[in-house]
């Protein structure tokens, strides 16, 4: 399946606001994720052109992530940085204890299948921890409630 015309656009119109191109990948392959819930072969391909690289280089960091490498599940993926910066500053608390509060795993999906939570190593905001990705969108410096309420006002 390929890319459609609008994740293409958001691809690119967010490429456009980077320094380098390829400082856009990541955040690229989180959204071809969400929409597709998953990261093909032909997804890959396009994202090369894209980023001017090779379809193995992209394969590489897709391979990296335990997220983006695992097929969706839940309707609503919400994923919480833990890379080395947001962990120093309180992101693996903050996830063991969303995920207590929502009484399902890391890499869990609730009962309903509304939610299924994740890590990700990292989303390139680290001043912002603790963060969660959540669709198109980035939460920063967020609590438990905060995060919560979020969650809560889901469909």
């Amino acid at each position: 399946m390929e890319l459609s015309e609008k994740i293409r656009e958001a691809i690119e119109a967010e490429n456009a606001t980077l320094p380098r191109l390829r400082s856009g990948l990541i955040p690229a392959l989180h959204r071809v994720h969400q929409a597709y819930g998953e990261i093909s072969d032909a997804h890959r391909s396009e994202l090369a052109e894209i980023f001017e690289m090779g379809p193995d280089e992209v394969a590489a960091v897709v391979q990296l992530s335990k997220v983006l490498d695992t097929p969706r599940r839940g309707r609503h993926l919400a994923k919480v940085c833990v890379g080395l910066t947001c962990s120093r500053d309180g992101a693996r608390e903050f996830l063991r204890k969303l995920a207590g509060r929502m009484d399902i795993p890391v890499g869990g999906i609730t009962e309903d299948g509304r939610i299924e939570l994740g890590e990700e190593i990292c989303f390139g905001a680290c001043a912002a921890a603790p963060m969660m990705w959540l669709g198109d969108e980035f939460h920063e410096d967020l609590d438990v409630e905060e995060a919560m309420r979020i969650l809560a006002a889901l469909e």
